[in-house]
């Protein structure tokens, strides 16, 4: 689900989930103080979208699914062309009135497992099934709000199968409920390019297959439903997967651009999506097959009827075409975010007509039941989880050292030019988003505009008799003038130097005053670029080199960045010769991290940067031949790296720099203390 437009830190979040209550709406409206970045990222995200139309025609549609459908998979990175065994395991089972309880694990991927419930009614033959997928609510397959639609299903006659998704349930980093997958775990998964929608995705696919093995299923009549984040996997898995012959994703369909102004979990976040589709064109895959809608009345803005109805309105159309309008059904239901009994009962009576071919799909009463403490249902109770379990972190880990494969050295100059013009426009269009030494700026002004829609904020430019003294630029992600205070900063203009300062977007005075949610400072903002397909990383190197643009100078220009920003420094130099020496202050030295990020910016967090270029060193490599100071460095966790351990991290970057750079234009350093040599 979206999580609350509130600065949420990790004491409140965990107070938000306590009782196994679904986290509280969003507020209903957009936020009220208005915002430059917002407004800029909504303002591009139109301009994407402007020219959608329904198509005219079959054979136009059929265009238009085969592109989404190939721009989808290109954003999940790819599906696994071999699957992993399912090695399913039964861990027990409840006997209940009419149905049993099922306890069930199977593998996933290689070495991931899914921990699932089936509930199998005592009926005889081959059987309808329902997927049945949790949003974020804390006892995830177990919390009572999904039992209660598995029981029901159950008692009606469909084999229900409730699934862990990972990184939550009993699939999270430690083995108590409760856990939350987003922020910072699932953005270990974006550098190897497999973000967590669709792993998702892929997962629930390989639950069908589970399906497929039971004798008491019938693979031609298999639907899934899910709320909130539970409903956006219905969504894509119901579209992606045409084995799903009913879909019924409930208060989780609006439009992506309702998205930006809310926060969302990173679980349903589609790296430029906005660039391909909206959301009305991922919900058209599911043509011909039937698809019910279930909005409430009192929903989050981005979930809200009237968002639902605007992608709606795109996807009647595609039905029509295909002659199947009744297939498609929006449900209305007085309610707050939830999967109550009203939308259960929907949901039953449309599961009931399209798997079974009864009724009329009007709402059937729920039957009544008896639900079980949480914890009786765990396929590993208390702490019998196996102490290898692969969570979130430790997969992308993986998944990062197979993206990153063999990186060769380059053996000559030649080759090594040529390799880096192909990485920097693989760096600058695939990655970033494309950025452009654009931008001007008074040369008395303290703003300038990198790019339109944007204004930023610089130190007045310091008055310069001549244009060829050299100039350092201090980057934190505090803002102009918390950097200008910067003890680096500082000790610059004691030593005489011409010191700069500016504040990056959506950073300092120009943050969104609700962006923070428990690890990640910038998450909101961080992810409406996303959905551009425009990493902020991407963003703050354009605001850099607009920059270097507008206070043009003759002399040397060093770059410093602090933190953070030091991803900043490093990118910006790898795409532009301008800058001619660059100073990294305890800088993320690897993307690949088993654990989730500590201390980070998750918009320094760029999809598929393992897998197109490299880590952080073949970046930093791309600097070369030119002067770069690493001056400490920390690992995903935020541990302080020693002098021999900042040398492992960066081998390919010192060993480009020994074939084509001066001795000593590569160095490392402790950590801030021991710059002062530098301009002393």
């Amino acid at each position: 689900m979206n999580w609350q437009l509130i600065r949420i830190n990790r004491a409140l979040l965990a107070g938000l989930m306590l009782g196994g209550q679904l986290l509280p709406p969003i507020s209903a409206a957009p936020a009220k103080t208005e915002n430059a970045f917002l407004k800029f990222i909504q303002g591009a995200a139109k301009a994407m979208r402007a020219g959608d139309r329904p198509p005219r025609s079959k054979a136009q549609w059929e265009r238009q699914r085969k592109a989404i459908r190939t721009e989808l998979l290109k954003a999940w990175g790819g599906f696994p062309k071999e699957h992993a065994p399912l090695q399913y395991q039964h861990r027990g089972e409840l006997k209940r009135d009419g149905y049993r309880v099922e306890k069930i694990v199977f593998q996933t991927l290689p070495g991931a497992y899914m921990t699932a419930n089936a509930y199998v009614p005592e009926e005889k033959g081959k059987l309808p099934a329902v997927l049945c997928v949790h949003g974020h609510w804390r006892g995830a397959k177990q919390d009572t709000n999904v039992q209660a639609r598995c029981v029901g299903l159950a008692k009606l006659g469909f084999f229900v199968l409730a699934v862990d998704a990972f990184g939550a349930g009993e699939r999270g980093l430690g083995k108590k409920l409760g856990e939350y997958h987003g922020e910072m775990v699932a953005a270990t998964l974006y550098p190897s390019g497999k973000p967590l929608s669709g792993l998702q995705v892929y997962e629930n696919m390989r639950a069908v297959d589970y399906l497929l093995t039971r004798k008491e299923v019938d693979g031609d009549r298999i639907g899934i439903t899910g709320a909130s984040g539970g409903g956006n996997q219905t969504m894509y898995a119901g579209a992606w997967d045409e084995r799903f012959k009913a879909v019924v994703p409930v208060c989780s369909v609006g439009n992506y651009q309702a998205y930006l102004g809310a926060a969302c979990c990173m679980c349903e976040v589609v790296p430029g999506a906005l660039k391909f589709t909206e959301e009305w064109g991922v919900l058209s895959l599911t043509v011909p097959r039937a698809l019910m809608v279930i909005s409430a009345t009192r929903d989050a803005f981005q979930f809200s009827v009237g968002e639902a109805k605007k992608s709606l309105k795109m996807v009647r159309p595609v039905y029509g075409l295909f002659g199947k309008a009744d297939n498609i059904r929006h449900t209305i239901i007085e309610s707050r975010h939830a999967y109550n009994a009203p939308m259960r009962e929907a949901m039953y009576g449309w599961m009931t007509l399209y798997l079974k071919g009864e009724g009329d799909g009007s709402p059937i009463k729920e039957p009544e039941m008896k639900l079980e403490d949480p914890e009786v249902l765990r396929c590993y109770p208390g702490e019998t989880r196996p102490g290898n379990w692969m969570t979130i972190p430790q997969f992308a880990a993986r998944e990062g050292f197979k993206a990153l494969g063999s990186k060769l050295l380059p053996k000559s100059a030649d080759q090594w030019n040529e390799w880096t013009q192909v990485n920097r426009r693989k760096l600058n269009e695939s990655l970033l988003g494309r950025t452009m030494p654009t931008g001007f700026q008074n040369r008395e002004s303290e703003s300038f505009a990198p790019e339109r829609g944007i204004q930023i904020n610089a130190g007045k430019a310091p008055v310069r008799k001549n244009r060829r003294v050299p100039q350092f630029i201090v980057l934190t992600m505090e803002g102009a003038e918390a950097s200008r205070s910067h003890a680096i900063a500082k000790a610059l203009e004691k030593a005489g130097k011409a010191v700069e300062t500016f504040s990056l977007r959506a950073t300092g005075e120009h943050a969104y005053y609700r962006d923070t949610i428990r690890r990640a400072p910038d998450h909101n903002t961080a992810e409406w670029s996303l959905w551009l397909g425009r990493p902020l990383l991407g963003q703050w190197v354009q605001d850099v080199r607009a920059f270097l643009n507008a206070r043009e100078t003759l002399g040397t220009t060093t770059l410093i960045g602090v933190g953070p920003a030091a991803l900043v420094a490093v990118a910006t130099a790898a795409m532009d010769d301008r800058v001619e020496q660059t100073i990294a202050v305890d800088m993320l030295a690897s993307y690949i991290s088993d654990v989730p990020y500590e201390g980070q910016r998750l918009g320094t967090i760029v999809p598929g940067v393992l897998r197109d270029l490299g880590d952080v060193q073949h970046i930093a490599a791309m600097v070369a031949p030119r002067k770069l100071v690493i001056a400490g460095g920390v690992d995903g966790a935020g541990k302080e790296l020693k002098i021999p351990e900042l040398w492992e991290k960066f081998r390919f970057a010192t060993g480009v720099y020994t074939r084509v750079a001066e001795k000593g234009s590569l160095r490392f350093l402790k950590g801030e203390e021991e710059l002062a040599g530098l301009w002393e």
